[in-house]
Order: C-alpha cells, then sequence, then structure tokens
C-alpha cells in the first residue's frame, strides 16, 4: 500500500512550518525561539487529572478577561495562538473555494495553517518599511474568486520585530468590513501594551486579536493562548475546538500566572527583556560585520549581517543558536537574535565583536 498517495494532494505537497525545535541546533545559549530566557517555577494546585477539564475554565477566562480589559463573551483559551489560526480557518474558509492574506516577511503559521485545510494563500508583501501595502491589499479584497475571508497581520510583526501604523490599521479594517475577518496577532504586544488593538474590538466587530502566555509571561512550554473577539465569532470557534483542548495543568498554572503576584513577576520579565534589548542592539550596531540592527518593539532583534554565513558559522561554533531569516522575503543577510540574559547577550556581542 502506498501511504503517500492515500494522504490528501495538500498535505503531501505541503512543507512544515519549521519552529525552532524541529530545526534544532547545538549549543548552550538558545536565542531562537523568541523564549524568556529562566525558567518560570510554579506547582500543581489541582490533582483532578482523573477527570476530563472544562472547555473553557471559566475561572481562568475571568482572569485572562481582567488582565486584557475585556469581556468573558470575548474570550476563548486555546492550545497556544496557533491552534486558534487554524480554528479561524476552518470556522471561516470553504476549502477550494476561500483564501486567506498575508503579509510576509511574516509568521509562517498563517500560510502552513492554510496549506493544510485547502484553502488557498493570498500573499502581499510589505513594504520596503514593512508596513502594509493597504491598496495592493484592497485590490486582492476585490476579487472574488478565490473569495478572501481571513486576513492575518502580526503587530508587533514577527521577524521584523515593528509595529504596524494604526492609521494603517484602521483603514484594514474599514476595507475589509462586510468581506473579511481582520486578526491580529498580538503575540509579542505585552512588551509595548499600550499599542493593542484591543480597546478597537467594540468598534470593528469583524476584528479577531490572538495573545498568547508563551513569551512575557514565561509559559512558552505550557502551550495557552486566547482569541478576543466579538461574541458570534467566540462562539464559532466553540464549534470546532477539540472537546477539552486546556489540560488541568495549564489551567492550574496559567491561572497562577496570571495572579497578582504573577503579574508582578510579568512586569519583571518585561522590564529585563527591554533593558537587556536596548543593551544588546546599542552593543551590536558598532560591530563590524553588522550592516543595520533594526529596531524593535518585540523581546528579539532583526541584525543584518554583511557577511551573514560566515556570522552564522561562527555563532554556531561558538554554542549560539540563532534564527536564520535569510530565506524570508526582504531579509537577505538577517538573522533574528531574541534577547536572552545579560550573560548571553555579553556574549554575542563577545563573539560578534571579534568577526
Amino acid at each position: 500500500m502506498n501511504l503517500q498517495n492515500m494522504a490528501r494532494d495538500c498535505v503531501r505537497a505541503l512543507t512544515p512550518y519549521q519552529s525552532a525545535r524541529r530545526i534544532g541546533g547545538h549549543g548552550d545559549v538558545w536565542l531562537n525561539a523568541n523564549e524568556f530566557p529562566r525558567a518560570t517555577s510554579y506547582q500543581l494546585t489541582q490533582q483532578t487529572l482523573n477527570r476530563y477539564p472544562e472547555c473553557q475554565p471559566p475561572m481562568l477566562l475571568a482572569a485572562y478577561a481582567a488582565y486584557a480589559g475585556v469581556r468573558v463573551d470575548q474570550l476563548l483559551v486555546s492550545r497556544g495562538a496557533d491552534e486558534s489560526i487554524e480554528l479561524l480557518i476552518r470556522a471561516f474558509c470553504e476549502p477550494g473555494k476561500d483564501a486567506v492574506l498575508y503579509c510576509p516577511p511574516t509568521y509562517g503559521m498563517y500560510g502552513v495553517s492554510a496549506e493544510t485545510f485547502g484553502v488557498t494563500r493570498r500573499i502581499v508583501s510589505s513594504t520596503s518599511n514593512w508596513q502594509l501595502d493597504l491598496p495592493a491589499i484592497e485590490a486582492a479584497l476585490n476579487e472574488t474568486t478565490p473569495r478572501i475571508k481571513v486576513v492575518y497581520v502580526c503587530h508587533p510583526n514577527n521577524p521584523t520585530g515593528n509595529l504596524l501604523a494604526h492609521d494603517d490599521l484602521r483603514r484594514l479594517l474599514q476595507v475589509t468590513a462586510g468581506k473579511a475577518l481582520v486578526v491580529i496577532d498580538e503575540a509579542y504586544i505585552d512588551f509595548c501594551a499600550d499599542m493593542s488593538m484591543a480597546p478597537w474590538l467594540g468598534v470593528f466587530s469583524h476584528l479577531v486579536i490572538l495573545r498568547t502566555l508563551s513569551k512575557a509571561f514565561a509559559l512558552a512550554g505550557l502551550r495557552c493562548g486566547f482569541t478576543i473577539a466579538h461574541p458570534e465569532v467566540v462562539a464559532l470557534l466553540l464549534k470546532v475546538i477539540a472537546p477539552y483542548p486546556i489540560p488541568v495543568p495549564v489551567a492550574d498554572i496559567a491561572l497562577q500566572a496570571l495572579s497578582g503576584d504573577g503579574l508582578q513577576r510579568v512586569k519583571r520579565n518585561i522590564a529585563e527583556v527591554i533593558d537587556n534589548r536596548q543593551w544588546l542592539q546599542q552593543a551590536l550596531s558598532p560591530c563590524l560585520c553588522v550592516d543595520r540592527v533594526s529596531p524593535s518593539e518585540s523581546n528579539w532583534l532583526l541584525v543584518r549581517f554583511t557577511d551573514a554565513e560566515r556570522v552564522f558559522q561562527t555563532l554556531s561554533a561558538q554554542g549560539i543558536v540563532a534564527r536564520d531569516q535569510r530565506r524570508q522575503p526582504g531579509l537577505d543577510g538577517c538573522f533574528r537574535i531574541t534577547v536572552g540574559t545579560r550573560e548571553e547577550c555579553e556574549r554575542v556581542r563577545q563573539v560578534l565583536g571579534k568577526i
């Protein structure tokens, strides 16, 4: 039996998303996955593993609603924001008929998720300064075949680290009204919380916001994300989500992270990352091998190097694992370097300073 031939055509043709762990690497300084550099310590308080968990734990929803300044009926909790990317496609896009639109260079899972479900990908590249190309997006929205049903934008954008202009986001929401959802991925918004689009939820019913506890909360291994949207969108997503998406330990630890003490820890995490990011940017800019360090509102720096292959080999030889972005459009010579501890940042500066 040829098992490959039994698979769906779109799956056979699919190039899977290359996550940091899937790519791997060798070293002791891991700066390739935008994780917080130190582990957090939590103890399980619930011992009910013999029972199935609640689909949407009410206490967890209430805690995150208070943190995000939204209503409980505007929230869905999922296995990371990645699950919500797929849920939105499953709920709103007809395979073979509809499309999603996204603007590279950006997070790769938008395209991979669409391919997985047989939904067309419409790609509108960002402008030279990594902002939305609104005329091109509007032209794509006016085409009827395939219909664009979901537009994904990342804010701050991964891997470039920049925020999208609020005026452009407002215009995007205006031109998509009645046509498509606008999904704003705010995985890194905790590092620049004042720039969140959450206050606009009451104005635009087709606005959807994705959040996660993976970054500033230092809980990447927990796989806990949130979707903030109109209650009707949430109700539709609940139709297609798995029966028991949030394991008991996940809800337990997430609730602790959203407590008063947990949120104080998050504030310290954010302050540490921003301080180290500023230090690393200033330290790398004078290096002769560095062509440009892009400003960032996230927990990493995008750095363009004059001899990227030599830099990659040197970092690897010294046990420093960064994320190669050279295959992304417009990012020739670029690596994404997660902001680690001060000691890790100093080690990166020391290695690059010798090139």
